[in-house]
């Protein structure tokens, strides 16, 4: 029997600057338990240490127009403080808040969101079922 595949095997995002890139998704994703898996010039993979998919490829982009603009990720948290410790490293690594972390009843979630430095929407969520 073969077992059940992940929706996302993997999601791939092309930075201006990868070394600004990286040093903002390595302190924002850490938080939440993602690390680095796989490095090599110009490219950084991110996924939780016990599996290697679902997983975020970080590339430099090799010029202008190549860059990703305008995607929304949405990464899970494990707890609310999880989520309180991503949205204080992601500015502090050269991102920008976009929502402080707080419950979000539509989504019966508790979230913050933050822009990458090329603008892209991350967030970090803890499913809280009411």
């Amino acid at each position: 029997m073969e077992a059940p595949l992940s929706f996302i095997h993997h999601l791939g995002v092309f930075a201006s600057d990868f070394e600004v890139s990286e040093a903002f998704y390595t302190a924002a994703l850490g938080p939440l338990g993602i690390t680095i898996g796989y490095r090599a010039d110009g490219v950084a993979e991110y996924w939780d240490p016990e599996r290697d998919t679902p997983s975020l490829s970080l590339e430099r982009a090799e010029e202008a127009a190549a860059v990703t603009r305008g995607v929304h990720i949405a990464f899970a948290a494990g707890s609310r403080d999880a989520v309180d410790r991503f949205h204080a490293a992601a500015p502090a690594a050269g991102g920008s808040s976009r929502h402080a972390p707080r419950p979000w009843k539509e989504y019966r979630a508790y979230c913050a969101f933050v822009s990458d430095p090329d603008g892209n929407n991350i967030e970090a969520v803890h499913k809280e079922i009411s």
